[in-house]
């Protein structure tokens, strides 16, 4: 397994496993706390795993946490998805930038997205599985939703959307958002 930076992204990472295919299907590790401790994170810092099944053209988010953020590990473990995640860190060099990635089961690749950075996906297969890796327990009390289609943001979704959350439908802008946490 090695490790990549996201250069539009400070602190984010895309772990690329190795898998060994034979005629059975395939096998690879798709965490190892060495090659994480190697890009400065804390292996053991990780509280809760989740996964989301969606159906082709189901998009979630752009999803992120109030207070003390929430950083995350996000892989597509079956299916696939278009993913996206926007630095929304005022101190980060790379504060309103976008990263888009193409996770699928085939290549097991794993995004890190650290806290203070929105993120979403849309499926992109009839069945798309996605595996969490989170570093503190889910409060609902500090979700925080921003609208898939702000064209401030101007995501480019490669389908169209057939469902989404009545949160996420609701979503406000990311110019509220922002005035929100200002005010």
């Amino acid at each position: 397994m090695k490790a990549t930076e996201v250069p539009s992204i400070d602190g984010a990472f895309l772990f690329e496993p190795t898998p060994y295919a034979d005629e059975r299907g395939f096998f690879c590790r798709t965490f190892d706390a060495d090659v994480v401790r190697s890009v400065g994170l804390d292996p053991d810092g990780f509280a809760q795993d989740s996964v989301s099944r969606s159906v082709r053209g189901v998009l979630r988010g752009l999803h992120l946490r109030s207070g003390a953020g929430e950083a995350k590990l996000v892989r597509c473990s079956y299916g696939q998805v278009f993913d996206v995640v926007v630095d929304l860190r005022p101190d980060s060099p790379t504060y309103r930038n976008r990263a888009f990635f193409d996770l699928s089961g085939e290549t097991q690749v794993t995004v890190y997205v650290p806290a203070g950075c929105a993120h979403g996906f849309q499926a992109l297969t009839d069945t798309a599985d996605v595996s969490y890796r989170i570093d503190r327990p889910h409060d609902p009390a500090e979700d925080v939703t921003i609208a898939f289609d702000d064209p401030e943001l101007a995501i480019p979704w490669p389908l169209p959307v057939v469902s989404m959350s009545e949160r996420d439908r609701k979503a406000p802008s990311l110019a509220e958002i922002l005035r929100h946490r200002e005010g």
